[in-house]
């Protein structure tokens, strides 16, 4: 006799990934927190970048001796990319590795999370700035050698544990921060356009939390970078690895990447290595309110990319193609990155409106442009 229950099919469900297992933060909670890897596996193959490599081997690696671990680090040079990906799996075979740790940057733990997601092993992430939410997420970038964007990878999980020390991120370079506050805020101006007109309980949620996120950094981001280490400071690092990896997390692939993330995606393809992550999508968030004002004739984007113009001269985050190292960059350049930007499956068509390569390639060079009515008025 056939079941009378009904058979779940793929649009009965929806399946979350919103937050690591475990989550141990605090100033110097590096050494203590250690030993809760072994919850999830005594040989760990760590994988990292060439320059958090040498911190690891000169201050880092004596803590990791202190426990029963038996660890092995790698570099996951040159990129996350296949090439290294193929090169890092034969190294957790060799190592006979029992757990995943990212170590470094966004890329050392995108790499991380998805050889552990490949080979259906736990993962850790000890994040060395705040320059991403990568920690946080079940989402990982491919890119080539050169360090173009490829795709991402949906992961089916968080990490299971992760370990947010701010004396680790206060070593880190000052424009790492700047470049995770741009990534962070970036999240209400992609998520409020990509939402939509959705009444889901939980992407209401996230876009409310991509406000406060915004809201917090415009306030705060000044003050903390002038005071690392302080309460403050705290306060933005937390923005920019976690709470921003939350509104991902709530609201799912309808609450992350617009226009912003997809002009960093075709920008990768022209300066590859050049400019950090956040940094480009910082800009990107520039080209996409232009977009709004060419082609909607919206005052709201109008007056909020002006705001962000005056904050990001505050804090140092790119307002031009120049800031980027690209004032010289090419007709053809250009057209590459707006063509790549545009390509069928980017998120820069979850804008309400079609965008033709000739206007991204227009808002790309005008994204410091003043505001019309001033010049009428003047």
């Amino acid at each position: 006799m056939a079941s009378l229950l009904p058979t779940p099919t793929t649009s009965s469900f929806l399946t979350l990934s919103v937050a690591p297992a475990k989550v141990i933060r605090g100033a110097g909670v590096l050494e203590s927190a250690i030993s809760e890897i072994s919850t999830l596996g005594n040989r760990p193959l760590i994988v990292t970048g060439k320059h958090t490599l040498s911190i690891y081997q000169e201050s880092l690696q004596v803590i990791f001796q202190k426990t029963d671990l038996d660890t092995f680090a790698t570099s996951y040079s040159p990129d996350c990319c296949e090439v290294s990906l193929k090169a890092l799996r034969k190294a957790v075979k060799e190592h006979r590795a029992d757990v995943i740790i990212g170590l470094g940057g966004g890329k050392s733990i995108d790499t991380a999370k998805l050889l552990g997601h490949q080979l259906q092993l736990p993962v850790v992430t000890i994040p060395t700035s705040a320059a991403t939410c990568a920690a946080w997420t079940a989402l990982s970038n491919v890119y080539s050698e050169s360090g173009a964007f490829l795709y991402d990878v949906p992961l089916c999980r968080s990490p299971d544990l992760l370990i947010l020390d701010y004396d680790l991120i206060k070593t880190a370079p000052r424009e790492t921060l700047v470049a995770g506050i741009g990534d962070g805020i970036a999240k209400w101006y992609e998520a409020s356009v990509s939402s939509g007109n959705m009444q889901d309980t939980l992407i209401i949620a996230a876009v409310q939390q991509a406000r406060v996120l915004r809201d917090i950094l415009l306030q705060k981001s000044a003050a903390a970078l002038d005071s690392p280490g302080s309460q403050i400071w705290q306060e933005v690092v937390d923005c920019a690895v976690m709470l921003a990896g939350v509104i991902g997390g709530l609201g799912g692939a309808r609450c992350r990447t617009v226009a912003a993330h997809a002009v960093h995606n075709g920008l990768t393809h022209i300066c590859g290595h050049g400019s950090i992550h956040g940094e480009k999508v910082a800009y990107g968030i520039l080209v996409q309110l232009r977009l709004e004002e060419m082609l909607q004739g919206n005052q709201l984007a109008e007056t909020a990319r002006q705001q962000l113009l005056k904050f990001y001269t505050e804090i140092g985050l790119p307002q031009k193609l120049a800031d980027l190292g690209l004032g010289n960059i090419s007709l053809t350049q250009l057209q590459t990155a707006a063509e790549i930007a545009l390509a069928p499956n980017s998120d820069i068509h979850r804008l309400p409106f079609s965008v033709s390569s000739e206007q991204l390639m227009a808002a790309m060079i005008s994204t410091t442009a003043p505001v019309l009515r001033q010049r009428e008025i003047s």
